[in-house]
């Protein structure tokens, strides 16, 4: 049976790659074969699909930043839609990435109607949709779409997609995390000291925006706190050297991980983190975080006052039960000042780091219950012995 998978950035590779892993599990059990290919990355690769191409390092965030990425991003997508064309799958699983996804999922509703379409984490037009354009495109290729948030569930039922809420796929990847104590002795952390993750970069341009000013901010946080040590897990190894003549210029005591994002993430007492995927990670080991995020200012513009855009938040610890869990400073707001203020908060006051907490496990209850990714591969697989 072959399954073609479509996803982008390095949230899309570790969520294409935990789907394939019970993929493969529900396989074996029915006494199935998969071939898998994909648009992904190397997480994706290890996990046994074969890659049309790599994304995770042509994805950004915005209009002037997605320029440079226009033509890989379209060359790419020119050339998964050549290979199903060629090849085409039993079925197509499209993750998120939605500009590229949009494209894939419209050519194979006009040229491969036979083939079912399986939207897995769809693109959050319930948060920011500023038309139902989109979300329509969606609707009509997508024969079932597996949603793992319950907000997003709703919102596409509404739409008239056909939809199955499954659950958030990283209640099963945090659950083999180690504790606190088997990280900081994996790290050499010892127990009494003060361990504070940054996770300033997945995508190229938050080198630029995001970077600078989550270290000023760890920066004041080491004046006032001289004893503390920043742990920076990479998410691309490209990143290593900008990252270290960072650290370099700011003066900081740092150590750049790569491959042991779970084990700093266990260890550490608070992070400093863009928005993304990871917000729910650190929340799912009850790590107080504060959220930033920048894009380029004529970006912020036209969004705010031409397409009259807003959010009401940026972060998924936020978006999932619709309150502010954790600090978010976006744009304006995301200064060294307001940052490390709210994080000497978080550090220092014993109430405000408990209702931190508090609020996480009232967040939990919107995550599912074990077993996401194999109920997720469970749905498809039930897609393809129907079509049988």
């Amino acid at each position: 049976m072959q399954i073609f998978i479509s996803t982008g950035e390095v949230s899309g590779d570790l969520q294409g790659s935990l789907l394939i892993d019970a993929l493969q599990r529900q396989a074996a059990v029915s006494g199935w074969e998969l071939k898998i290919t994909a648009l992904g990355g190397q997480k994706m690769a290890a996990a046994g699909a074969t890659l049309v191409g790599d994304t995770t390092a042509i994805s950004s965030m915005g209009l002037l930043e997605s320029i440079p990425y226009i033509l890989p991003t379209i060359q790419v997508q020119r050339r998964a839609i050549a290979y199903l064309q060629q090849n085409p799958p039993d079925l197509v699983i499209l993750i998120d990435y939605m500009g590229p996804n949009l494209g894939i999922g419209t050519y194979l509703q006009e040229h491969l109607p036979q083939v079912p379409v399986v939207y897995y984490i769809a693109p959050q037009e319930w948060v920011w949709s500023l038309s139902l354009r989109n979300t329509d495109r969606i609707v009509k290729f997508t024969d079932h779409l597996l949603a793992i948030f319950p907000e997003e569930a709703r919102y596409y039922r509404q739409q008239g997609a056909k939809v199955t809420w499954v659950g958030h796929p990283l209640v099963d990847r945090m659950q083999n995390a180690p504790s606190r104590h088997a990280a900081r002795e994996q790290l050499g952390i010892a127990p009494e000291q003060i361990a504070i993750a940054l996770l300033p970069a997945s995508r190229r341009q938050e080198l630029k925006y995001l970077l600078p000013v989550i270290l000023q901010a760890a920066q004041n946080i080491q004046a006032k706190l001289p004893a503390v040590h920043f742990w920076i897990p990479l998410s691309l190894e490209d990143y290593r050297r900008p990252i270290t003549a960072a650290i370099a210029r700011y003066g900081l005591q740092a150590t750049i991980v790569s491959g042991q994002q779970k084990e700093i993430f266990a260890a550490a007492d608070f992070a400093i983190t863009k928005s993304g995927t990871v917000n729910l990670e650190l929340a799912l080991l009850n790590v107080p975080q504060v959220v930033v995020y920048r894009l380029n200012p004529i970006t912020a513009w036209i969004g705010r006052k031409i397409l009259k855009g807003s959010i009401p938040f940026a972060s998924p610890t936020n978006l999932m039960v619709m309150k502010p869990i954790v600090p978010e400073f976006l744009q304006e707001q995301a200064t060294p000042e307001n940052i490390t203020q709210a994080a000497m908060e978080l550090l220092l006051n014993p109430e405000r780091r408990q209702q931190t907490l508090a609020d996480y496990q009232e967040m939990r209850q919107c995550l599912g219950e074990l077993g996401v990714c194999d109920r997720a591969a469970q749905e498809i697989l039930q897609m393809m012995t129907h079509k049988l």
